[in-house]
């Protein structure tokens, strides 16, 4: 790991613009579950049933019952080391943008400031039916739309729903035009999010890998690390330091 570690934090000093891809397993040490390791959500709760557009109308009550629990666990959670020091290498200009699949909002709590989130987020509820807009904490109490009664749900992207556009394109272009991508914690199995590391890698970046199992794309990656999210990067931001 160490002669990674030290790949990695070679390939950030000299990378002309780094973006860092994230998934569950960044937040997975501030205490939230992930989705598809032992143990993780989609294991205890079948998605299609509560997360999805099909739940959302026909049983809203449940799926209002879900996100409300949802809501109040990343209410209880803070940003964990890995997200702190991200934020500090995007003020320090080694890091160019982060995109996310995480719905937490836990970058933007730790200072970051250039996030896209591929999969929209918790910390806001929309009316289903006019689109207004407002904080999550009122989901607790309510589940309708103040201007028009419609109803309310998170402004995540459910199952059978499309990503944002602007979301998206942002992060192809990104994985276009970077030179270093730096992946964090996701299994990559979820499409099209998946499609930005490989679009990275054709268009010439050099391709980092820190995930607690192997993806497929591992054979792809200029380095591949199993280990501590929060480890690693308290490791690179070390060298960097001494570099620096």
């Amino acid at each position: 790991m160490k002669e990674t570690v030290g790949a990695l934090a070679g390939a950030l000093l000299e990378s002309e613009k780094t973006v860092v891809f994230t998934g569950a397993g960044m937040s997975t040490e501030s205490g939230l579950p992930d989705f598809r390791s032992p143990g993780g959500l989609w294991g205890k709760y079948r998605p299609e049933e509560l997360a999805s557009t099909e739940a959302l109308n026909r049983n809203f009550e449940n799926f209002a019952s879900f996100y409300r629990q949802r809501i109040a666990t990343i209410g209880e959670v803070k940003p964990n080391k890995g997200h702190l020091i991200l934020a500090e290498w995007e003020r320090r200009g080694i890091i160019s943008a982060i995109v996310t699949q995480n719905v937490d909002g836990l970058h933007q709590a730790a200072g970051s400031k250039t996030v896209w989130e591929l999969h929209g987020t918790l910390r806001k509820v929309r009316c289903q039916s006019c689109g207004k807009e407002y904080p999550a904490e009122m989901y607790s109490t309510e589940t309708a739309c103040e201007k028009c009664r419609g109803k309310l749900r998170p402004a995540v992207v459910l199952f059978g729903e499309m990503l944002p556009e602007d979301a998206l394109s942002a992060g192809m272009e990104l994985a276009s035009s970077c030179s270093l991508f730096l992946v964090l914690g996701s299994s990559l199995a979820v499409s099209p999010a998946n499609l930005l590391p490989e679009r990275a890698k054709r268009n010439g970046a050099s391709l980092f890998i820190v995930n607690n199992t192997s993806t497929h794309l591992d054979r792809l990656a200029d380095g591949v690390i199993h280990a501590s999210i929060g480890e690693v990067l308290s490791a690179a931001d070390e060298l960097l330091a001494l570099n620096g």
